[in-house]
Formats: C-alpha cells, structure tokens, sequence
C-alpha cells in the first residue's frame, strides 16, 4: 500500500506517539478489506506503541478500522481506506489519539472540550474531495478532546447505499445524531461555532472593545492576506475580517501557475497564508461577514465597517478584497437541486456520479476541465457552452473531444434543470441557432460558468462598475478616500491568485502612504488652529 519514503516518513512520525493506541479492524470479503489489512498491517510495526486487532462486533461498517487510545473511551473511527486526500487525517488522527498535541489554539481546545451533550458526527468524504480533510480532522480533534463526541469518516463511493439512502449528492455531508448537519468545507471554529449556540454572542462580545485600526482587510483570500501582512510589517495596527479564510482559493483543486511555485493545492496553500499572516501582529476576526461600508466625513478619520453580528469597527483605512464566489446560472431547478445533483465541484463531488450521466455547464477552461476530470469517473458526460464555439485552451479542447462518452453542445442555453423525488432528473436547453428545446436525461448537473464579485453589500457607498466589481486605478485606490481594493472583486483584469496576492500588497503600501500624508495634514492643521 505505502512506498518505502513514506513508510519511512510515517515511522518518523510514529516516533512522537505519547500513549499506546489500538487499531481496530473490520473486514469483509471484499478488494477493498484487503487494501484495508495490507495498510494496517504496515502501520502497526512503526511503532512499540501501536497494536492491531479485529473487531469482533458485526455491528460496525467494513471495511472500517477503529483508532483508540488504550485504557480510554478516546478514538476516532474510518469507514474506508483514507488515502489520497485524507492521508494526512489518518496521519493526523493516529498522532492525536496518540497523545501528540493539536496545533488548535488554547481558547478553541479549551471551548470544545466544556461542549456539554451527545454529539454523534458522521462524515460522507471523497478521496479526490480536497475540502474534506478539512472537516475530518476538525472532527477527529473535537472527538479527541471531549469524549461527548464521537466521529466516524466514511468514503462515500465504498458505502454507495448509504449515500443512495441518505440522498448525498455532494461532499463533504455532515450528519449529527443521524440528521443532515452541513454541507461542504468547513472550518474547526465554524463547526464548534454551530454546535455552541453562545459562541456568536460572547465573539460579538469581545469585538465590541476592539480599538480602532490603522488598516481594516476586509477579506482574507490572497489579496486579503497580502494586505494584511504588508500592512502589519509596517509596524501599524492591522486587523482582518473574513467570513470564510481563504475564500475561493479553498475550493480550488491544482494550482499550477503560482511563480516560484510548480505545483499545490487550495487548502494547503491558504493553511500557509494562513500561517504567514499570524506570524505578524495581525488582528485575525475569522467567521465574520461584513453588512455595511460607512465611508468617514473627512480623510484620516474613521472608516466604520458594520458586521452582520451588529458589531461595528473602525479604521482610519479599509483594503476592501471581498473576493468572488461561483457564479450560477439562474434557471429554475438550480436552486432547488442544489446538492441534490447540482453541484460546482467536479473534484469534490465527482465519485458520489461514478457511472451516472451528468452535464457540464460551461467551455471556458474550468469548464472543459471538469468534464475531462469527470469522464475518467462518469459514464457520460454533455457538456454545454452558451457560445458558438468553447472557449477554453485549445490544447484542452482536444483532450475533450478525443473521450468517447463526451457530448459537446455548443450554442446551447440551459433554461431548467429538472428533477424527480427531490434530486435531479435532467435539464432542459434550447439550441440558440434553431431555437428548438431539448432535454436531456442525467444525474448531475456541473455548473462551471466563471465567478461574481462579493460586493452587493458595498451598493451605494462605493463606485462599481455594471459587473459588479469595485472601481480602481492603478494605485487600488477605490471612490473614496482612505478605501483601497484589491482581488477577483475589483476591476482588475484577469483574475488569478498570483495577480490578487501583487494587487494586495499594493493596496496595502497604498494605504500606508495615504496614513503618512493625512497625518502630516492633520498635525499642520492642529499647527494653525493653536
């Protein structure tokens, strides 16, 4: 299963096991059991602390493998062979329940362990999913630390009848006491933030005495975190405001095109920006949404940003990278279906189709992409381009056309996505040169037709242009004095990461300029008054 370099980088790993652990087994006659047994067989050597067994129980998913910490009623539970994505929560997870301690901060351990009720979380994961691990091992930690919690992770294309019951049409699917939880990638703080009720309360509580910031990013993508640190490392008081950090960056699968760079992932390179902004003395305000930009009546005053959690804060400057989120189609069944068949991560939830029909909507390069990805996993794939032709890569377009169980439709409008017993059925199009309408029948619909800025919230308070994106020059400076933007959500032509992180740091040594100036008018000022 594992070759020699990682057997030896696992063993070293091995070595920092604190307690004894158990790994307990459940097989069956299946390929996959014995996948499962040449794994485990291999892990328990790496260790004097590491034993193996079989699970007596019939009562358990196989395969399956149990990982306990001796003595105690602390473990997590596999359902599956977590390789691929998930390599790194098996990894994580045998160190964890092996005494190695998190990297959480005090104040989350300290907050999931006082979790007081019965919390029992099941995880639907895909080994191709790069959001999942994420959730996993948020999971495996919160059932490490507070034995209330109990956590089985489980491969969704090796428990298909389970996902066909269930109705999982996307992952990763949580599931808390047998009922649906959430859906998609999820941070530690947002899960425990939604199992403890009072969390918003008392975080709303602490923002309330936040002082006053020199820069406020709004924002923590690439853009937003190259603010951020450009700001802190000019000694000012910087702070940063994200709903979700590293934004779309996090759904992204192959990133090929970061200079220096060959390749990475999107959740490891935000866990690294991530990183690199807390090595500064940034202000990091994570699991917030920015409502409302009040512009200051006059330049080097205050700049107010009210959340949606009714708290308002304050700087003398605000870099605004909002970023950018999937844009959809806007037919009827889109909504509907949502998670039920539509989806807008090939990657992610690509297995839970394998052998289905599914569509691809959009020829642009994330388009062709995604239906060459999903045709090595489905049995049929259409894809769809509004346009007379595709617009991606050529080089890509002859990859497409060179799969047999792809169908490209070109000038085709998607006008209904359609469904049956609440999961979709098929959509409906209508060829643009002869006006016919057409249906197809499939499983899965793929929506892949580019991205639209985050800026509804900034409508009248800053100039925008007819897409939507905030209005810059070549300084990032935005319609208002002391407000700077930089990312996918301005105007700024082509959006790319290495591009928003460039925009960042500008915006931020913008800012930074414009703080200097207004001070020096502000002390001639006081000067002439006295």
């Amino acid at each position: 299963m594992l070759d020699a370099k990682i057997k030896e980088q696992l063993k070293a790993y091995m070595d920092k096991l604190q307690q004894p652990i158990e790994l307990v087994a459940a097989y069956d006659d299946s390929k996959k059991s014995q996948e499962l047994r040449e794994l485990l067989v291999e892990i328990e050597p790496m260790s004097e602390k590491i034993s193996l067994r079989t699970e007596e129980s019939q009562d358990v998913r196989r395969p399956s493998f149990a990982i306990n910490r001796i003595g105690t009623d602390i473990g997590v539970r596999f359902a599956g062979i977590p390789m691929g994505h998930e390599f790194t929560s098996l990894v994580l997870a045998l160190l964890q329940v092996g005494g190695h301690p998190s990297k959480a901060s005090q104040d989350v351990i300290e907050q999931i362990k006082e979790l007081d009720g019965d919390f029992q979380f099941e995880t639907y994961f895909s080994l191709s999913c790069q959001n999942c691990p994420d959730v996993v091992q948020a999971l495996n930690l919160m059932s490490i630390l507070n034995p209330n919690i109990k956590h089985t992770a489980i491969d969704g294309a090796l428990f298909q009848d389970e996902v066909e019951q269930r109705e999982i049409m996307a992952v990763p699917s949580l599931f808390l006491n047998g009922k649906p939880f959430g859906q998609g990638r999820m941070t530690l703080e947002q899960i425990i933030a939604k199992v403890d009720t009072g969390a918003e309360a008392r975080e709303a509580e602490k923002l309330k005495h936040k002082a006053p910031f020199e820069v406020l990013v709004i924002g923590g993508g690439p853009a937003g975190s190259s603010a951020a640190i450009y700001a802190a490392r000019k000694g000012i008081a910087t702070g940063i405001v994200a709903e979700r950090f590293g934004g779309q960056v996090a759904d992204t699968m192959g990133i090929e095109n970061l200079i220096s760079v060959p390749y990475t992932e999107g959740p490891k390179l935000v866990a690294a920006m991530e990183q690199h902004v807390k090595e500064y003395e940034v202000d990091i305000m994570d699991l917030q949404r920015a409502k409302k930009l009040i512009p200051a009546d006059k330049p080097g005053q205050h700049h107010e940003i009210q959340l949606a959690n009714g708290v308002s804060l304050k700087a003398r400057s605000v870099v605004l990278s909002p970023g950018a989120r999937w844009r959809q189609i806007g037919v009827p069944g889109e909504e509907e279906y949502r998670n039920k068949g539509v989806a807008y991560c090939p990657h992610c939830d690509g297995p839970l189709f394998k052998g289905k029909r599914v569509a691809v909507i959009g020829g642009g390069n994330s388009g062709v992409e995604a239906a060459i990805d999903l045709a090595g996993i489905v049995g049929h794939v259409t894809l769809i381009e509004f346009g007379d032709q595709m617009r991606a890569d050529e080089v890509l377009q002859k990859k497409l056309r060179s799969l047999k169980n792809v169908e490209i439709i070109t000038s085709g409008q998607t006008t209904e996505i359609t469904g049956e017993n609440g999961k979709v059925s098929g959509l409906q199009y209508t060829d643009r040169k002869t006006s016919e309408s057409h249906h197809v029948s499939l499983e899965g619909v793929f929506i892949q037709i580019g991205l639209v800025p985050n800026t509804e919230w900034l409508k009248g308070d800053i100039e925008l242009s007819q897409h939507g994106e905030i209005i810059i020059n070549e300084r990032g400076e935005t319609s208002i004095p002391g407000v700077f933007a930089a990312g996918d959500a301005t105007t700024v032509p082509f959006k790319q990461i290495v591009i928003s992180m460039g925009e960042g740091s500008k915006a931020a040594l913008s800012a930074f300029d414009f703080l200097i100036r207004n001070s020096l008018e502000e002390s001639e000022d006081e000067e002439q008054a006295a």
